[in-house]
């Protein structure tokens, strides 16, 4: 039998789970703690790469490099079909976006997206945001749409030119970016259920609704995002977040009271760990070789 491409198995999923719920995962142990809550999908945030890998702010200062360092590592232990943000493309032209297309393929992401803001972009939930014309960033799309390396592969395009130009112009965009070659579209920072309903009878592809806390969209419902049409609906940074907060209280904790045992029951164990990751497996193939290795 063979077996599917990445990009086969998101499109896979989004026919057997509708809408779709992308969960990020910051790295490659998050990847199989989604697998294991059920999930068909991960997504792999540049806001998360930033201040996750590089503590850094997500102002476009990472690189492909940065990004395929963590696509690599979650895509070598999960099966999960993995969604990668990739910012703007990580360069100025056409053959920049191509690369960025070619090289995630090769290391095992299933889809992408990318959006229409400047080089130095910011979060989508930020102010300030600075925009490229619509026909730059169709020729983005088409770039990547050229360079795709098997017609499976999953191109997204997100604008955010909402909170730039207005709701017309951010449909007018996507809808531009679907005629380019868009398979799917993300438009940033909604603030209703009725915008994403506009887009979705606009651009006829599916659509993702990124549910992001502390932003400007509302967090709503699965059962509320499916009755206004949306395909896909992504949690970035959920597990991040929650992350980021238990280990700021345990490292507070531990400072404060000089030892970790009021804050055990925050922690998962040595055994859960083990378990997440396989290690008895791995353990017992060692104490194999090592049986094997006394023998002779």
């Amino acid at each position: 039998m063979t077996k599917l491409s990445a990009g086969a198995e998101f499109r896979k999923a989004m026919k057997e789970e509708s809408p779709l719920q992308v969960v990020g995962a910051i790295n490659a142990n998050h990847a199989l703690l989604a697998q294991r809550a059920g999930f068909k999908a991960i997504y792999l945030s540049g806001g998360g790469v930033a201040a996750g890998s590089l503590g850094l702010p997500d102002l476009g200062i990472s690189n492909l490099d940065d990004v395929l360092i963590d696509v690599r590592r979650i895509t070598d232990v999960c099966d999960l079909p993995l969604l990668v943000d990739v910012d703007t493309g990580f360069g100025a032209s056409a053959f920049n976006v191509a690369r960025t297309v070619r090289t995630l393929a090769k290391a095992g992401a299933a889809a992408f997206h990318i959006e229409d803001q400047v080089g130095a972009k910011r979060c989508g939930h930020r102010p300030g945001k600075e925009i490229v014309s619509k026909d730059e960033m169709v020729d983005r799309i088409k770039a990547a749409a050229d360079a795709r390396p098997y017609d499976e592969f999953v191109i997204m395009a997100r604008t955010d030119a909402l909170a730039v130009e207005g709701l017309d112009a951010a449909i007018e965009r996507a809808v531009a970016c679907v005629e380019a070659g868009a398979d799917m579209i993300f438009p940033e920072a909604m603030t209703s259920l009725e915008m994403y309903k506009q887009f979705a009878d606009a651009v006829k592809v599916p659509v993702l609704a990124n549910i992001t806390e502390f932003g400007s969209t509302p967090l709503f419902t699965v059962d509320e995002l499916k009755g206004a049409g949306v395909g896909l609906v992504l949690y970035p940074l959920s597990a991040f977040r929650a992350m980021n907060k238990a280990a700021e209280n345990v490292y507070n904790a531990i400072r404060r009271d000089g030892t970790q045992q009021n804050v055990l029951d925050t922690m998962q164990t040595r055994a859960e760990l083990y378990d997440r990751i396989d290690y008895h497996s791995y353990e017992q193939k060692l104490d194999a070789l090592f049986a094997q290795n006394k023998a002779k």
